[in-house]
């Protein structure tokens, strides 16, 4: 599975992952910058928060309750908005873009 990550500034870094990693693990595991994943994949920090690109949110399912939970807590969200630990790579996420905020830089 293939995960692009845009920094703030535009650069982009693509990764590869077995099938049934997380967008977290992804990143934690290729030392992508801003996301740190404190928490280890539980939804309890929000440290892996990224902003899905638009051609990819309708192919994932809607936030849980938790998910929902640490997203407002957070200053920056808008659209797109998850934590990537809860979304799970399948095919059909091979490719999937997601942005790295700002403020977790």
């Amino acid at each position: 599975m293939k995960v692009t990550f845009i920094q703030p500034d535009g650069s982009e870094q693509t990764v590869e992952v077995a099938a049934g990693s997380s967008v977290m693990e992804a990143a934690v595991f290729e030392m992508v910058d801003g996301i740190i994943g404190m928490c280890g994949g539980i939804c309890s920090c929000a440290t892996c928060h990224c902003f899905v690109e638009e051609a990819w949110r309708d192919k994932l399912r809607p936030p849980g309750e938790g998910e929902a939970a640490m997203l407002e807590a957070l200053d920056d969200t808008g659209l797109g908005s998850r934590l990537g630990c809860q979304i799970v790579l399948t095919d059909a996420l091979d490719g999937i873009r997601v942005r790295v905020p700002k403020e977790q830089m």
